[in-house]
């Protein structure tokens, strides 16, 4: 509630001097201001107030305009003028949108919730990398529907190639977005070798996309003569595109905005290693013959 009341103003504010501000509102020491998480990376309060901005964030209570600005959402004022006593993540499961993201870490929430049960270390650590995936992951979509067609394009061919897909870069570079073709984006190699073609669509799309888009798209293939091809979107596909290209001869791959995401996570595109942390155990082998 504190991060949600020090944006009652309804302006643009930026994520670091939102810290300083609630640094300020808790009357923390210098000491506390500049004490670290364990990896030493981030201080302990902005940390905090990163957090608390993405799960209102998720809730629809406050609002990225522009990268690293947040604002207030008319829900979030509807929520202050109610003046409750505290917001926490019990008070924001009400909403579907924070209650979908939340609940991405059972089951060892739901485990956590019985006082018989207790998470192992290990189930922890998971559930915590979980919820660190899963808001990169949101974080990467909407970042890459903000991009230009051009870029996009790019990062398509940045992707497919880390797949192993197109030949090298600068063969799948020329053939993205060279095609001319209405329905396709390009037409790339399937292996280094180029033994089969794939046809290329890429739209940053908004809305679903349905099973006229994806017809399209079949139809253009026909024209090229390929029998595969990759639909990417920003957006997701509805259930009847999905049951089309089921049903088809061609094999046609569709990648919605989530799967696009977690690709682009897999295979190091657009995101960096901020830590890694190494879990090792004991190694028996290496004890195997102390007995004797």
């Amino acid at each position: 509630m504190p991060v949600l009341e020090l944006l009652t103003d309804g302006q643009d504010h930026r994520l670091r001097d939102l810290t300083k501000a609630a640094a300020d509102r808790f009357k923390l020491t210098d000491t506390e201001r500049t004490e670290m998480l364990p990896s030493g990376q981030q201080t302990v309060i902005s940390n905090r107030v990163a957090w608390a901005k993405t799960y209102l964030k998720k809730a629809g209570l406050l609002a990225n305009p522009v990268r690293g600005m947040v604002r207030i959402t008319d829900e979030g004022k509807k929520v202050l003028a109610q003046k409750p006593a505290k917001i926490d993540n019990e008070f924001l499961r009400k909403y579907a949108s924070f209650a979908e993201f939340y609940n991405k870490t059972t089951p060892i929430e739901s485990l956590n919730d019985q006082p018989e049960a207790v998470a192992t270390p290990e189930e922890s650590l998971e559930s915590a990398y979980r919820i660190l995936h899963d808001a990169l992951a949101d974080e990467l979509i909407d970042k890459v529907k903000s991009c230009s067609p051009t870029f996009f394009e790019h990062l398509v061919v940045d992707l497919l190639v880390a797949m192993g897909y197109g030949g090298s870069l600068a063969d799948a570079g020329q053939a993205i977005g060279k095609s001319g073709d209405g329905g396709i984006d390009g037409i790339i190699k399937e292996d280094k070798l180029g033994l089969d073609v794939v046809c290329i669509q890429a739209k940053r799309w908004e809305k679903t996309v349905g099973r006229p888009e994806v017809q399209a798209f079949a139809g253009s293939m026909e024209g090229m003569r390929a029998k595969k091809g990759v639909l990417l979107t920003t957006a997701s596909f509805s259930k009847d595109a999905e049951d089309y290209v089921n049903r088809i001869e061609r094999k046609i791959v569709l990648i919605d905005g989530r799967l696009l995401a977690e690709l682009m996570i897999e295979h190091g595109i657009g995101v960096a290693t901020a830590r890694s942390y190494v879990v090792k155990k004991l190694d028996y082998d290496y004890f195997e013959g102390e007995e004797g």
